[in-house]
């Protein structure tokens, strides 16, 4: 029998559209398919509580992908560093496969594997497929990466269109699975005592048949009101994607070629498929600026924010966690994600502009509560996103943007139908008074059976003032 060869698989976790489990395939080798709990990612950016339950169903999920193609999947647990080669001289394998990754960390790993694996015989092989355009095939007039989205994302437009996606390999030899080799619950990756993740089973489907259902409930609804619906968190309107994107459930390119097709045959929707695109560019972007400044996890993009004075509590930090700051759009998105590990999009900016803005509260502290509480923490995207909101990050939100939380409810959840769904204590209140019920007379309040400070808190911070502070704030870095 020829020497086999391994697939690691990492955040890409499908058969279909995987460059490099193709290439392995194609060897014609017996293939060993490995996934390895690698625990030596740094200490804060080990995968959070809602994404080691999303591994955990993926994972899942896969390894029932491998047995239909005839295989089954090892797992391990340790240092990559260390189990790969470990687990490539055990099984004598020719080679190993993998998907690229961008993380500050992955870089280094593989070429650390490389070197490591070329120095014993066995080669080391990775492969694209996390992106539609690799970082450093898209750089500025001067050969130096983007630091702005629109001529970004223009010049993606530019590149030929992403390549067809390809389906799983046809015909497999597979190698023996070692007598060494972990059952997944031997991973701890749910939670229990208590199992705050218990409802979830009802809300998500992870895996590659779960990415492809979302996906085309997604063409069949949603797109048709996709760029206004998108703002509104009450309106089914957005893709829901984004955790099957990052684990690589679904392919950027098999996403890509989806609305493609689907607007071939409903070319009324091309400006709702543009837009949806053009998001997708924000993906693309965020990798770019992670690949190419990796501090951006940690420090300001923008390096005169490291003397901003941020002033906020322990105390008040805790009250946003918990959706207890009186303001009903922010405490409404706060409690969506810790009960689904999710928050809309528009309500995500409107929660970190009120962390940052009103409480001047360090985008870090936000950035790891969302690591730790949502089911698509993707590190490229949420330290983007969060120093785009605070100012310091690239093609940022000016400082002087600051979202009115009650302006921001009224605007995008008019008839309060979000606010009452996940505050259902201020359900009672009429549509007026649903996004400042501080506001309401007493004798309305009473009529709800609510009792501020009781029921719901009063506004932890006044907006005016909060604004002014901020602003203030802001100031002090020009001086």
């Amino acid at each position: 029998m020829s020497s086999p060869v391994i697939y690691w698989f990492r955040q890409d976790l499908r058969t279909a559209d995987l460059p490099g489990l193709l290439a392995a395939a194609a060897t014609g080798r017996p293939l060993l398919a490995c996934y390895i709990h690698d625990e030596t990612t740094p200490g804060e950016w080990a995968p959070g509580g809602a994404s080691r339950w999303w591994l955990h169903n993926s994972l899942l999920a896969l390894a029932d992908d491998i047995e239909a193609l005839g295989g089954q999947l090892l797992i391990r647990r340790g240092d990559a560093l260390t189990e790969l080669p470990a687990l490539a001289r055990e099984i004598a394998a020719e080679g190993v496969y993998c998907s690229r990754h961008y993380e500050p960390w992955a870089g280094p790993l593989e070429q650390a594997l490389h070197d490591l694996l070329d120095g014993e015989g066995i080669a080391f092989r990775r492969y694209p497929g996390t992106l539609l355009f690799e970082p450093d095939q898209v750089n500025n007039q001067a050969g130096q990466p983007f630091r702005v989205f629109t001529p970004f994302w223009k010049a993606c437009r530019r590149q030929p269109e992403p390549a067809e996606p390809l389906p799983p390999p046809h015909t497999l030899q597979w190698h023996p699975l070692p007598s060494k080799h972990l059952s997944l619950n031997r991973l701890d990756l749910l939670p229990r005592n208590p199992d705050w993740a218990a409802q979830w089973n009802g809300l998500w489907q992870p895996g590659s048949r779960g990415a492809q259902r979302s996906l085309q409930r997604f063409l069949d609804g949603p797109l048709a009101d996709y760029p206004e619906g998108r703002d509104h968190p009450a309106r089914d309107a957005t893709s829901r994607l984004s955790p099957h994107l990052h684990f690589g459930e679904l392919s950027p390119r098999q996403l890509w070629h989806a609305l493609q097709r689907h607007c071939a045959h409903h070319p009324e929707l091309e400006q709702q498929r543009d837009k949806f695109f053009s998001e997708l560019g924000w993906r693309e972007f965020s990798y770019h600026l992670i690949h190419h400044f990796p501090t951006i996890p940690e420090q300001p993009f923008k390096s005169d924010f490291e003397a901003f004075p941020w002033i906020g509590s322990d105390q008040m930090l805790q009250a946003w966690q918990q959706g207890c700051t009186g303001y009903p759009i922010v405490d409404a998105g706060m409690r969506e994600l810790w009960q689904t590990g999710y928050m809309h999009n528009r309500v995500r900016m409107i929660v970190a502009s009120f962390l940052t803005k009103h409480l001047l509260i360090p985008w870090q502290a936000g950035e790891r509560w969302f690591w730790d509480t949502l089911v698509d923490a993707d590190l490229a995207n949420n330290a983007c996103s969060w120093q785009w909101v605070a100012g310091s990050g690239a093609d940022a939100a000016p400082y002087f943007r600051i979202f009115n939380p009650t302006l921001q409810g009224q605007k995008f959840d008019a008839a309060g139908d979000y606010v009452r769904r996940w505050i259902p204590e201020l359900g009672a209140l009429p549509d007026k008074y649903i996004h400042q019920p501080d506001k309401a007379p007493s004798a309305v309040l009473e009529a709800a059976h609510v009792v501020l400070g009781k029921d719901y808190p009063l506004p932890l911070v006044d907006h005016r003032t909060a604004r002014e502070a901020a602003l203030a704030a802001y100031a002090s870095l020009k001086q």
